[in-house]
């Protein structure tokens, strides 16, 4: 780190981080160590005099191990504190040599007077350098501009404002090539290649310009050029001059970088190296500078980069025993390798890949939670599933549709088994929340008391009997997607002003908890009940019903539909013969006739009932009759009592000669006639089946 102000100690301290005091406890070490941030806990007397330490690590292990943390510091073993103690007066720039992230200060008493963190005295030295590097950019006689990622500028010094002939406060925030048509920053955020002494004119005046990307963790954020104006300069040297202190500015900069750094040239020997690599390597940066890279980093692949063109981003490299991770970028020149960058994370890789192997893990038993909770809350129906071609039905399909293609409220109204939940799920899976889950809850089937925690899930401890960790309730699982509240007016007058909370606040807070949750759950609700009614009895509130009432969709009884009959009746047939493997082909017309005049009180579920009977009663054929369906449906106890061809025949025949005399008005030989027979055999009928008085 290089010096670049002095700042003492006490100048910089934590006055009110106090020690903690030898008569605390493990808990207070613990609350301590949370709030402020430390890796080292100091510990006082009673006369405030540091009396030891307790490192972080004993601060672990005692949460691990210890279960009574009332535990006095005092008897804990503490360790020495003179390494980490500075004098008020010292020098900050000679007590962080030490690689400790808190020192702690004391006075000429060695009372106890503050923490001194490595990150507030680095902070107070970057705002320092800030200031001074601002100082250089508008000392220097070179313009700077420079842009991000967007090509928006973020810089635009007094030089670069006289050069262009451009205000430079007015320039900060436009697009570059709106103030400076001409300019190359554009493709140098696009390409990542640097330019070195590019010619180009500004205002026709003569400009040789430097033009680098700016790269962050290996991703290019912006540019940068540095730019002169050589209108006037006449000779080589002056120009060779300009670029001298172009590379001093560059060199400055580089050294103001905390990763470890280091350029070589085509033939891979060292031109620059920050001061954070020269010190990891233990080098001089004098000494090193011309040599080749292979003879100063072990295991270095710059001089194969700076040849090839080609990068290598976050490569393992090992460095003095640790694995450590290295990019190497090419640097170029008309489109030829000139050199190459590199660029070393000064963090061991082993640890990276601990960390790595444990996230691997923790996402691929996330992925198989969300795979099991997804198959489990998913909508299985769609609009394709709602079998029937009649005007009720399709007028209920396309309110449904057009309720899809909104985020309203919608509320379904019918008598049970009419098919209000297949309809929700049409619903859902037409919207945009149809990727998002879909969960049902049967608001009669779960008893009053559990009905808020299965809604609204619960706290660990809320009550008897509660799980470990708690419990999510419906309203978050269906975050993102519908929650579906079948039979909401049996939904007890206490939980209905929880759920008209709900709905206004868009926010939910667990049993036993004290935090409110958004959330975003699209409701849709059912009844088979007339809440109106409900509403004027007492036993529905008046506000949610009409929070409720916003798509309102009435789904029609079966009976009300009986065109759909025939379709719906092939559609469970279908269904059943996979089911049962069977192969019925079809329901007799005069069983159908049957289905069709019955009034159905239990709507679709109770003819996929009926269905189910009859193809379970089959036997020895391949079709649906009459005989198979309930007494209820066919009006009477159906019987099939076969006669034996005598009785057929002569019933037949009766029927035939009464027939045949009512169309010949009582002419018995023209009746004869009609039916091709005899006028003796006529009368021997006739005597046969006593009808001689027709």
């Amino acid at each position: 780190m290089p010096n670049l102000r002095k700042v003492k100690a006490k100048e910089l301290i934590d006055s009110e981080a106090k020690g903690l005091h030898e008569e605390s406890t493990m808990k207070d070490a613990v609350e301590f160590m949370l709030k402020y941030k430390v890796n080292n806990i100091p510990v006082v007397d009673k006369e405030n005099k540091l009396t030891g330490i307790i490192d972080r690590r004993v601060i672990i292990d005692s949460m691990n191990s210890l279960k009574d943390f009332s535990i006095k510091v005092k008897d804990v073993k503490l360790e020495s504190c003179t390494d980490l103690c500075v004098k008020e007066d010292q020098d900050c720039n000679n007590v962080f040599k030490k690689d400790e992230d808190e020192l702690f200060v004391v006075n000429d008493k060695c009372e106890f007077s503050g923490l001194l963190s490595k990150s507030r005295y680095l902070s107070e030295q970057v705002n320092f350098l800030a200031t001074s590097i601002n100082s250089i950019i508008e000392a220097t006689n070179h313009g700077i501009i420079a842009i991000d990622n967007d090509f928006n500028i973020i810089m635009f010094n007094e030089v670069s404002e006289k050069i262009s002939r451009v205000n430079a406060d007015k320039a900060i925030g436009l697009k570059i090539n709106d103030v400076l048509t001409e300019s190359k920053l554009p493709e140098t955020v696009t390409t990542g290649k640097t330019v070195i002494n590019a010619m180009m004119e500004i205002n026709g005046r003569k400009i040789i310009t430097n033009r680098a990307p700016i790269i962050e963790d290996g991703e290019i954020k912006g540019a940068i050029a540095l730019f002169i104006d050589v209108t006037e300069h006449d000779n080589l040297l002056k120009e060779l001059e300009e670029q001298k202190n172009v590379s001093e500015v560059l060199n400055t900069i580089l050294e103001t970088v905390y990763d470890g750094i280091v350029v070589v040239n085509k033939a891979g020997y060292i031109t620059m190296i920050s001061k954070t690599y020269e010190k990891f390597l233990g080098v001089e940066g004098q000494e090193i500078i011309g040599k080749h890279v292979t003879e100063v980093v072990e295991n270095t692949r710059m001089h194969i980069v700076a040849q090839t063109g080609v990068p290598e981003i976050a490569d393992v490299q090992k460095i003095k025993g640790n694995y450590m991770i290295a990019s190497r970028i090419p640097t170029f020149k008309d489109g030829e390798p000139i050199g190459a960058v590199g660029k070393v994370l000064f963090r061991d890789v082993d640890e990276l890949n601990d960390l790595y192997k444990k996230i691997s893990l923790m996402e691929q038993e996330l992925e198989q939670y969300k795979g099991e909770l997804n198959r489990n809350n998913k909508a299985r129906y769609t609009f394709d599933n709602i079998i029937g071609k009649s005007k009720k039905l399709s007028h209920t399909k396309d309110l449904a549709a057009k309720a899809s293609r909104t985020d309203s409220k919608v509320l379904l109204i019918g008598e049970s088994g009419t098919g209000k939940e297949l309809l929700a799920h049409a619903i859902h899976n037409g919207s945009a929340r149809g990727f998002g889950p879909f969960i049902k809850v049967n608001c009669a089937a779960i008893p009053s008391e559990l009905l808020e925690s299965e809604l609204f899930g619960y706290e660990e401890g809320a009550f008897t009997g509660a799980k470990k960790g708690g419990k999510i309730g419906k309203f978050e699982l269906a975050d993102g997607g519908t929650i579906f509240l079948d039979e909401i007016g049996d939904m007890p007058l206490s939980m209905q002003s929880k759920l008209l909370r709900v709905i206004q606040e868009r926010e939910i807070e667990r049993v036993g908890g004290t935090e409110s949750k958004r959330t975003n759950a699209r409701i849709i609700a059912a009844t088979n009940k007339n809440l109106g009614d409900l509403v004027l009895e007492g036993k529905f509130r008046k506000d949610l019903y009409y929070r409720l009432n916003v798509f309102t969709i009435h789904v029609p009884a079966l009976r009300e539909r009986p065109a759909d009959i025939p379709d719906l009746s092939d559609y469970i047939l279908y269904g059943l013969n996979n089911k049962y493997h069977k192969n019925i082909k079809k329901i007799s017309d005069r069983a159908m006739n049957h289905l069709i005049k019955y009034t159905w009180p239990g709507n679709i579920r109770e003819l996929a009932n009926i269905i189910e009977r009859a193809v379970n009663l089959v036997d020895m054929t391949d079709i649906i009759d009459v005989e198979h369906l309930p007494k209820e449906v066919v009006g009477k106890e159906y019987s099939r009592n076969i006669k034996n061809l005598s009785e057929i025949v002569a019933k037949a025949e009766k029927d035939a000669i009464i027939e045949s005399v009512k169309i010949s008005n009582g002419n018995k030989t023209k009746a004869a006639k009609l039916l091709g027979i005899g006028r003796t055999t006529f009368y021997e009928k006739l005597a046969k089946y006593n009808l001689m008085d027709i």
